[in-house]
């Protein structure tokens, strides 16, 4: 005895064997002319809006995940940039903690960047085409069976105009031509009605994944431009840091040259002073004689003085002093910075230096142009000059350490 269901599959494999030689053979008549086509141009349009929309769909999932590819990608670079600083940070640096939290805030910003565009663009499109495989089989289902309703109506139409005919095959023929045209037209106003609106669909689709992509690459870019703002002000204040330290050690380093240059001039105090020369070129180093030589210069200045100077002189100096100082409360005339006493005799070598004599009084004047100021120079004029004839037509250059402020 045969098992139950053992005739089921043959039988069902037969119809569609059956099925598959009648459609190719209607397609070939319909090739060749012999038999007529049912068509409608306006589903045609829409299948072929459907294949376009399709198409675009996959490309843009596809570009979605290859940028989201190239998102991780930056993200593993990034993390393996600030894991480089971390290990180069040494811990005794400015902001090393900030730092390492700085660092740790961009790794988690580059997953939740991840995370929103996966969640928000690449899931609804692949959401979204989920639906095209479905209503392609139900398109290809659709084009089969108006194939069948085609071979219906023409084998219908077939016994009709026989010579002899057959009330009952005719009747069967009529039976599966309704049939045929009832299943064709069910699947047909179903796609009719569907179609158009998933082809409206995509609009909606496309700004929502770009509106969501922008909105997170806006957000990401925002926070990320504040981590790295933060990145900047750490390694700012890490080279002012450097800076400070190096010019706290530069410092250093000059107190301890001026004691020593102090320690030398204290043993080579006893020995007899040597007249300073000025600067050999302009601009030189700033030649500055010795406290004990000051000292010396000017207590030579003031036995100078007391042994030519009588009391009356000594009077119309001190009147003469006070003119220029404004009732000898410690103001200059304007335009005059502050007064100088040679402490050198000095012979003036071009045109526009001032010559000087010890115990000759100077009042400096400023630059015009501070450029041309070379390096141990002043400009001034003689406070008797000035005396004389309230003009600065006298001025001149002359060795700032050749002279002292008074």
């Amino acid at each position: 005895m045969a098992e139950p269901g053992k005739g089921v599959i043959p039988g069902k494999l037969a119809i569609n064997v059956q099925k598959r030689l009648s459609r190719a053979q209607e397609k070939v008549l319909q090739k060749l002319g012999k038999a007529d086509e049912t068509r409608d141009t306006a589903f045609e349009e829409m299948v072929v809006n459907f294949n376009k929309q399709m198409a675009e769909g996959t490309k843009l999932q596809k570009d979605l995940k290859a940028y989201l590819t190239a998102v991780k990608t930056m993200h593993d670079a990034s993390r393996r940039l600030q894991d480089c600083l971390a290990e180069m940070y040494e811990p005794d640096w400015f902001g090393k903690e900030e730092l390492d939290a700085a660092a740790e805030d961009i790794d988690t910003l580059w997953l939740d960047y991840h995370q929103s565009v996966t969640d928000k663009s690449l899931i609804s499109m692949d959401t979204y085409l989920t639906q095209f495989p479905e209503i392609k089989n139900r398109i290809a289902k659709r084009n089969r069976k108006m194939v069948d309703f085609d071979s219906a109506r023409h084998h219908f139409a077939s016994l009709q105009k026989g010579k002899k005919k057959d009330e009952a095959k005719i009747a069967k023929a009529e039976e599966d031509l309704g049939q045929a045209q009832k299943i064709f037209e069910e699947l047909n106003v179903e796609l009719q009605d569907e179609l158009p609106v998933l082809w409206e669909s995509r609009v909606s689709i496309y700004v929502n994944t770009f509106q969501n992509l922008a909105g997170h690459q806006e957000k990401f870019h925002k926070e990320m431009s504040k981590l790295s703002q933060n990145l900047h002000d750490i390694m700012t204040k890490l080279e002012e840091q450097r800076q400070l330290k190096r010019g706290c050690t530069a410092a250093a380093k000059t107190r301890d040259g001026a004691k020593s240059e102090e320690a030398n001039h204290s043993e080579s105090a006893s020995s007899p002073p040597e007249r300073p020369g000025p600067p050999s070129s302009r601009p030189p180093s700033r030649l500055t004689p010795s406290p004990d030589q000051r000292q010396q210069h000017v207590a030579l200045f003031d036995e100078e003085d007391e042994a030519s100077g009588s009391d009356a002189d000594k009077s119309t100096a001190t009147t003469k002093q006070c003119a220029v100082t404004n009732g000898c409360k410690g103001e200059l005339p304007p335009g005059f910075l502050y007064k100088v006493k040679a402490i050198h005799d000095y012979a003036a070598t071009d045109g526009d230096e001032l010559e000087l004599k010890i115990g000759d009084v100077v009042l400096v004047l400023a630059f015009d142009n501070p450029d041309e100021q070379d390096d141990g120079w002043l400009l001034g004029l003689k406070e008797s000059s000035w005396l004389e004839n309230k003009n600065i037509s006298s001025k001149g250059v002359f060795p700032e350490n050749f002279t002292q402020k008074v």
